[in-house]
């Protein structure tokens, strides 16, 4: 059977994608091969999804023929382009598969240049896509098409939702959503540490904390409400509630938070320089 869906880097991001494009038969095992160099994650990979392994890039790019994504480190990407350059020639043709890198910090402008006139979609998920509920933002290259833009989406729509944006905008996509799951896990840290701190058993506050957060993310998912009108309902005039806004207000939490994702795209920034 043709081979449709081509993976270098079957790490965590790359498995997890993976996993629920066969669970939702986008791809069929048959049609996939992975590129993994991990004698552990190799077997693993070929024995829990049935798919082709190997530990030899090309190959990937020499037998795919619709997309190929790129997921692996940043720092070993020169050495990738490098092994797999003299592919790239052979497969210059109208059905050429496109390129969808996961990496961090590498600007079309490189990946375009280390695979040259391949369509290209840079993208960036968050954590939550190993559960099926993460955010990926995504932005295209020079080459690519409305059918490229229609496979982009279908992959990341298998792990979360997704979003268009400008590629000028995925440093701060990286401070928001790739590095927000942090800062919420920090704040649902912090609040099971003040249940402690107020009497409560460190296991029921955790189960408190998580489940309040997880509640009221879902509660404005679902109902599009804004933030402001969910949280003034809560508050009651001289109640419990205002009384710990006020608590927050005096120490900057909104304010640190904002700073924190200004933060880290200014770092996005500087690694992808």
């Amino acid at each position: 059977m043709t081979i449709k869906f081509g993976l270098i880097g079957g790490g965590v991001m790359g498995e997890a994608l993976l996993s629920r494009l066969i669970a939702r038969e986008i791809y069929q095992p048959s049609e996939v091969i992975v590129s993994e160099p991990q004698p552990a994650r190799h077997n693993f990979l070929k024995q829990q999804y049935n798919v082709a392994v190997t530990t030899d890039n090309r190959l990937i790019l020499e037998q795919t023929q619709e997309v190929v994504l790129l997921a692996v480190k940043p720092q070993v990407f020169s050495a990738i382009a490098q092994e797999v350059a003299e592919m790239i020639d052979l497969k210059i043709t109208e059905h050429s598969p496109l390129l969808i890198s996961i990496l961090a910090g590498v600007p079309l402008s490189q990946l375009e240049a280390a695979f040259a006139r391949l369509p290209v979609i840079r993208a960036m998920p968050n954590t939550p896509a190993t559960v099926g509920a993460g955010m990926t933002a995504i932005c295209s290259g020079a080459y690519t098409n409305a059918k490229h833009h229609q496979i982009a989406q279908q992959i990341f729509a298998a792990v979360g939702e997704v979003v268009e944006v400008s590629e000028y905008l995925m440093d701060a996509v990286t401070g928001l959503s790739g590095s927000g799951p942090a800062y919420v896990a920090l704040m649902v840290e912090a609040l099971a540490d003040g249940g402690v701190a107020a009497g409560l058993p460190r296991a029921i506050a955790n189960q408190l904390a998580l489940q309040t957060v997880l509640g009221t993310a879902t509660l404005l998912h679902e109902s599009k409400m804004h933030p402001a009108e969910l949280k003034d309902r809560v508050t009651s005039p001289g109640g419990t509630t205002i009384a710990g806004i006020a608590q927050l207000e005096k120490g900057a939490f909104r304010s640190a938070l904002i700073e924190a994702v200004k933060a880290a795209t200014e770092r996005s920034q500087e690694l992808g320089k």
